[in-house]
């Protein structure tokens, strides 16, 4: 019989194992010597420890499962149990039990993470569901377009939360961003139809430019032209393939009429200016013939001047008045001078005058005698008073006289 501290074979090469339950049989070896069974079964007991070895890296250092590293501690469990090696059983069972532990408290770490995740998830798509049913009102078409899409790529990277409440909340996404596209389609096709409206608009204010390119009508025509260009921009903007080509079909229909109008201008500025040059002459002329020292002879030379204005065709607007300006300050004095020589020449005139200028001399001497009498009465109060209306009607005698001389009185 052979034996060694943790087993025996016995007379008849039955194998044993001692644990603390006592003695195991381990099995039968017939093949050779006690030494060479003992042997044997000693190396399956290695085998066992190297197998746990590497059971408890793998649980430390990996990611193994908890279900994997579960069934590979019962594989090994099972093989300790059933006795077929030769060693400290008792002390696998114990390593056994130890990674057990560690199985199981990684289990539940990973338990908590999951759920810490599975929670940062659920907020995590709730903001993201929340931001898209926000941007399902928005009118910023492109922005908010691309910043859905980008939402998407965020919710696709995120873990599934539990079937019913990813559904939940993926249905709420789903509805925000068809809500969003269902408006944004309704809008394009709402400013396609205003873009074609536009656009026939257009159509007919261009067939109506052109057909004014030629018009010699140049005011009315003008002013239709401004009209045109109020109501192409209150049209709004056709489709883009078609704004540019009635844009330079519209601007180039004016074009044509403008280049010409500004032929005819530039001609007519020309000879007006030339009119300008005969008029500034004429009105030196009439103007000489100021102050006026012979009425008839100034009158029949004034005629001669104005018949000759009056042929003259217009002037530059700007310089109108100045020089028109000049003939009314002629004509002016030639009728002030009409108007003093019937003065001087009206009888009744010249004797209401001449009445008058006798009436404030008799009451010029009147006071005069007065403020005499008063200074030699020693009534110097009286006297000032009557002195200050004295000047009032030398006053007036002055200007009365001054009149009476234009009469030849």
């Amino acid at each position: 019989m052979s034996s060694d501290p943790w087993g025996r074979v016995d007379e008849t090469g039955t194998v044993y194992v001692r644990t603390a339950d006592g003695e195991q049989v381990v099995g039968s070896w017939q093949a050779g010597s006690p030494e060479e069974a003992l042997a044997y079964f000693e190396r399956k007991y290695e085998g066992l420890v190297v197998e746990i070895g590497l059971l408890e890296k793998r649980v430390k250092t990996t990611d193994l499962s908890a279900k994997d590293a579960t069934v590979a501690i019962d594989h090994i469990r099972t093989q300790v149990d059933e006795h077929h090696a030769v060693g400290d059983l008792d002390a696998l069972r114990k390593r056994l039990d130890a990674l057990v532990e560690t199985v199981d408290k990684r289990r539940e770490e990973r338990k908590v993470a999951k759920a810490k995740q599975a929670g940062e998830a659920r907020e995590a798509k709730e903001r993201l569901v929340a931001e898209a049913e926000e941007l399902a009102a928005s009118e910023q078409w492109r922005s908010a377009g691309e910043r859905l899409r980008a939402l998407v790529d965020t919710w696709k990277g995120l873990p599934r939360l539990d079937r019913k409440s990813d559904d939940e909340l993926w249905h709420r996404f789903s509805h925000a961003r068809s809500a969003f596209s269902k408006r944004r389609k309704a809008h394009f096709a709402s400013l396609d139809a205003q873009r074609e409206e536009a656009r026939k608009a257009k159509e007919k204010l261009v067939a109506e430019a052109e057909s004014l390119s030629g018009s010699t009508d140049w005011g009315a025509t003008a002013a239709r032209y401004r009209e045109l260009m109020t109501d192409w921009k209150a049209a709004g903007r056709a489709q883009r393939e078609h704004e540019d080509d009635l844009w330079n079909r519209f601007r180039g229909a004016q074009d044509v009429f403008f280049a010409a109008r500004g032929e005819v201008f530039a001609e007519r500025d020309a000879e007006q200016s030339e009119n300008l040059k005969l008029k500034e002459e004429l009105a030196t002329e009439a103007e000489r013939l100021v102050p006026v020292t012979d009425l008839k002879a100034a009158r029949a030379a004034f005629r001669a001047v104005n018949e000759r204005w009056e042929a003259i065709g217009h002037v530059p607007r700007d310089a109108r008045p100045k020089v028109e300006g000049r003939m009314q300050a002629v004509e002016r004095a030639l009728q002030e001078a009409e108007e003093a020589e019937w003065r001087r020449t009206n009888p009744e005139a010249r004797a209401r005058a001449a009445g008058l200028t006798g009436q404030l001399q008799d009451a010029v001497d009147k006071l005069q005698k007065q403020i005499d009498t008063a200074r030699a009465a020693g009534n110097d109060a009286k006297a000032d008073k009557l002195a200050r209306e004295l000047e009032g009607r030398q006053a007036l005698l002055d200007q009365a006289l001054k009149g009476l001389q234009e009469f030849g009185g």
